[in-house]
């Protein structure tokens, strides 16, 4: 395979995970602040940290608003990791990339596109904001559904299947490291029943909550949550699971390729200390520097594969 076409259907993917991440993570900040009287503007600082965009957004506006922050994520253009752009950069790669995927995969993806673009061409209200996000998120669960059903299991699957599953841990980290130095307003609130809906907000923006409540009933608390989102394998959108899949679909390609795949050593190097680990040791030694480390991981095996599969080339 070509490198620019391994490279379109990494990000097309990516892109599109990146899309329903954004859209989820608006919702669980509209959540969250309502849960901080008073301060319902101020929290969206935090939603902006985790999806990467604070810098662009304090550079594109002079005051952070409720209505400035969604409209930066949702639908503003020159947001790169803008809801919008990220379903028109998906539609773009797929493209370039019609030929090595089904008919149903490209249908749907340019369906989601003509939909974006229709309904977030003007600011969205407030009150229509929550079936505008179940919209965009279904859309994207289309696309992601026409995939597993209609393409065949080769190397084209695994390019598209490492960019959502490293789009898909690279949020996991983001949400949970700002929940733990972000969100919390004091040490004293630990606990309380603020913690506690701020703790559930983050399950249900990972689409966690269901799951979480059939594992641990109504007794889980933080730590059990962390432990779920990080370490559980059965997670679909858990640490463990990204990094096992990402192993993998490069063994897969390894395998066809015959050859050494650099970016296979560092996800095994990942997934193998990771597994290691308990959630103990990993509150002990300190969840941030963790989750800061696993971002980093990441990125570096994101620029691996790009160098091992030759995608500029």
């Amino acid at each position: 395979m070509l490198g620019r076409t391994a490279n379109g259907l990494f990000w097309m993917y990516r892109y599109l995970e990146r899309a329903e991440n954004t859209a989820r993570l608006i919702e669980t900040g509209q959540r969250i602040a309502l849960t901080r009287l008073g301060q319902g503007d101020e929290e969206w600082g935090s939603v902006l940290q985790s999806a990467g965009a604070l810098t662009g957004f304090d550079d594109a506006y002079d005051e952070l608003t409720k209505d400035n922050a969604i409209d930066w994520l949702l639908r503003n253009l020159d947001n790169p990791s803008s809801v919008r752009s990220c379903i028109a950069a998906a539609r773009q790669n797929a493209r370039m990339v019609r030929t090595a995927i089904t008919g149903d995969v490209w249908s749907a993806t340019n369906a989601a596109h003509m939909t974006a673009d229709r309904i977030l061409a003007r600011k969205v209200s407030e009150r229509d904001l929550p079936e505008t996000l179940r919209r965009l998120r279904e859309n994207a669960a289309l696309v992601r559904g026409v995939t597993l059903g209609t393409m065949l299991r080769n190397d084209i699957f695994d390019f598209l299947r490492l960019g959502t599953f490293l789009e898909r841990a690279d949020n996991t980290a983001r949400i949970l490291d700002v929940k733990y130095y972000v969100l919390l307003p004091s040490p004293s609130a630990v606990g309380t029943s603020l913690d506690n809906v701020q703790w559930e907000s983050i399950l249900r923006s990972l689409s966690a909550r269901g799951g979480f409540r059939m594992e641990y009933g109504a007794r889980g608390g933080p730590r059990e949550i962390a432990q779920f989102l990080l370490l559980d394998p059965r997670m679909p959108r858990s640490m463990v699971f990204c990094i096992k899949k990402l192993c993998t679909n490069l063994s897969y390609l390894r395998r066809e390729q015959d050859g050494m795949i650099p970016a296979l050593d560092l996800a095994e190097a990942m997934r193998s200390e990771t597994l290691s680990c308990s959630i103990d040791a990993i509150f002990d030694a300190g969840l941030h520097e963790f989750l800061q480390d696993a971002q980093q991981r990441l990125a570096a095996i994101t620029r691996q594969i790009e160098i091992d599969f030759r995608f500029y080339e």
